[in-house]
């Protein structure tokens, strides 16, 4: 009885340690004077990761926030954590609150909520987890014990065996971890308990950071702290924050070839990739027309595209780097990037390709440390000349492309028997993807602008264009169309208009005709005019989105991104009323730079004046002090749109 009573009297004593010092630590931690701008302080982030010899690891994660304001009690008015449980369990040990008058409230964690997570188009049965914190006041700490094991983010309600949430890379440990937050941390630190035998790489980005490494007995613990954390402006168009802010990634996995290997073994073991009778069959009615190897790729990839809806089902168990079956997606008609690349796979097999699948990271930058930076699956195709061919039936549907301009400059890893190393996309010229734009109007006494125009483009331009049509249901699209001049003009009134047909997007480019009328369009004055020609102040800017940019900045701090590269090509006449004369009738501009240039110029030859663009934007992702050339270029691009044209009275 008294070793039981000491017991309870030692629980209780480190209870009240540990109480006194988060006390002392949200004391210390500061308040809205010295965070003015914030809602919420993170005082502390600690993670403790133990890495079995099969690579399970088990994560306890202690946070300490404190509420600075009234929105930061809103904000922080539950604890919220999403989870796949086919992956992952993670299980919300306890929430405590520190009231500012000294109380603390221990919340009950059986009144945990588990419920389904909201979802569009991939439905793999992820669910999430809350728990109601309550009214809270300015000063509050909220002290938050968790614990995860797993290789995803995830939950069950009951723990089952470990074997389920071993990676699928067994052996192999690898993590990612944000050091950057929308809240100011005081202090964040990350904790790896590894076996001996493990061989750790990692590596700190966009900072630096305080880093041990010890060994106990057995393990090797690797300890990672970094102090006052602050929140980072964002800038408009930049890129994403993986790629800029401060990241701890580690990796067991030697290289990226040894992942190569594992990720071609992992589906060639499974059959991802068989073919059946069915599937033969259809590869060859597909390529009944097919005129050569290029054209017999073309057609399998915008089959899978277009016919595979994007629409991801939870097949259960196995979720994640093994590809269906292509018989699978073959009788579903549905799935999600994996599944759309494993058909490709499959019926380019069918038809005698030498075929495999690959990995990217849409969107951010992957690193040189082999940890999991994926998120989106691919199809690679060897062509008669030994070269791998990147090819993407999820991002192509209506585009004639057969890799997506817009994952450019994006890396990506192939899972091929020889192995490979991590590549990145090249940049794809922006003569690839022009945009041209033509047309001739006139000004009426009265103001009324009547004229016509004319778009066609190639590449992601000429999808962009397309996208009129094939961004909504067929019942919109003249809606649509109009819309483009209502843009531009809330008065303006399509008389005449002519279009190819835009599903027939494999024969040939879009072309939009458009006769129209813009009553008041010009602005009449006593002995003046004022106007902006149509044409060349951003018509169709859906093809155009440089010109939608924020150009407030002066320098960035950051790379940043546009859609992808392109040409501009604007052609522009319009008859001006007789007795009128521009103001400054003539201007040529000629700027070249390595990240954008343009040719442009305005003539008058009697009442008529001639407008000419050509601007180059050459890449997708730009360096930040590529900013102010890529600037002067779109504002002289927006010459007509920021400065309208004046005619005086002759």
């Amino acid at each position: 009885m008294k070793k039981i009573l000491f017991f309870a009297f030692l629980i209780s004593t480190l209870s009240i340690y540990a109480d006194d010092a988060v006390r002392q630590a949200l004391r210390r931690s500061g308040n809205s004077t010295k965070y003015p701008n914030d809602n919420v302080l993170v005082v502390f982030d600690s993670t403790k990761v133990e890495v079995a010899p099969t690579g399970l690891a088990k994560i306890n994660i202690h946070q300490l926030f404190k509420v600075l304001n009234t929105k930061g009690a809103l904000e922080k008015r539950v604890i919220k954590m999403g989870y796949d449980p086919l992956t992952s369990y993670v299980k919300i040990l306890s929430v405590s609150i520190y009231k500012k008058n000294g109380d603390i409230i221990n919340l009950d964690t059986s009144r945990v909520k588990d419920y389904p997570a909201p979802a569009r188009s991939i439905y793999w049965g992820a669910r999430e987890k809350m728990l109601e914190i309550g009214y809270l006041e300015p000063g509050d700490g909220i002290e938050v014990k968790l614990f995860r094991k797993g290789f995803t983010y995830a939950l069950l309600n009951d723990e089952p065996d470990d074997e389920r949430y071993i990676p699928p890379m067994r052996g192999h440990f690898y993590d990612i971890v944000p050091f950057w937050s929308s809240n100011p941390i005081v202090e964040k630190t990350y904790i790896a308990s590894l076996p001996l035998e493990k061989n750790l790489q990692y590596e700190f980005y966009n900072g630096e950071i305080r880093s041990s490494v010890i060994r106990e007995g057995e393990k090797m613990i690797y300890t990672f702290t970094k102090t006052n954390i602050q929140p980072m402006k964002a800038e408009p168009n930049m890129v994403a924050w993986s790629d800029v802010a401060p990241k701890l990634l580690l990796s067991t996995s030697p290289d990226w070839k040894a992942k190569s290997l594992w990720f071609y073994h992992v589906n060639e073991d499974y059959g991802s990739f068989e073919t059946t009778p069915e599937i033969s069959a259809k590869t060859r009615e597909i390529l009944r027309s097919a005129r050569n190897e290029l054209d017999s790729i073309s057609l399998l990839t915008h089959w899978a595209a277009d016919e595979i809806r994007y629409s991801g089902l939870s097949m259960g168990e196995g979720e994640g780097y093994t590809l269906h079956k292509g018989a699978m997606t073959f009788a579903d008609r549905c799935g999600v990037c994996k599944d759309k690349a494993g058909i490709l796979i499959t019926l380019l097999r069918a038809a005698g390709f030498e075929s495999y699948a690959a990995m990217t990271m849409a969107g951010e930058r992957i690193e040189r440390i082999p940890a999991d930076q994926f998120n989106h699956s691919i199809t690679i195709v060897k062509r008669r000349n030994g070269e791998y061919m990147l090819l993407d039936p999820t991002w192509v549907p209506f585009i004639r492309e057969l890799w997506s301009s817009l994952e450019q400059q994006q890396g990506y890893l192939m899972g091929v028997p020889e192995g490979a190393d991590l590549k990145y996309t090249p940049i794809s010229d922006p003569e690839n993807h022009p945009v041209k734009i033509k047309g001739s109007s006139k000004i009426l006494n009265d103001g009324t602008l009547e004229g016509w125009l004319e778009i066609t483009g190639e590449g992601q331009s000429e999808a962009a264009i397309r996208s009129v049509f094939t961004g909504v249901a067929r019942c919109e699209w003249e809606k649509n169309l109009e819309n483009e001049l209502l843009r531009m003009h809330p008065r303006a009134k399509i008389i005449e208009k002519s279009y190819s047909n835009p599903d027939l997007y494999l024969e040939q480019p879009i072309i939009i005709h458009m006769m129209y009328s813009i009553p008041n369009y010009a602005l009449i004055g006593d002995s003046n005019i004022l106007f902006q020609p149509l044409l060349a102040s951003g018509i169709f800017q859906r093809a155009q989105p440089q010109l939608g940019m924020n150009l407030d900045i002066d320098e960035r701090i950051y790379p940043f991104r546009d859609r992808c590269s392109r040409k501009v090509e604007v052609e522009e006449t319009i008859e001006i009323p007789e007795g009128f004369a521009l103001l400054k009738p003539d201007y040529q501009i000629n700027i070249i730079g390595d990240a954008s240039s343009i040719k442009a110029s305005m003539q008058t030859e009697g009442k008529r004046i001639s407008i000419s663009q050509v601007a180059l934007y050459n890449k997708r992702i730009y360096q930040a002090e590529e900013w102010s050339n890529f600037k002067e270029v779109v504002k002289a691009q927006r010459k007509f749109k920021d400065s309208p044209l004046i005619l005086k009275k002759l």
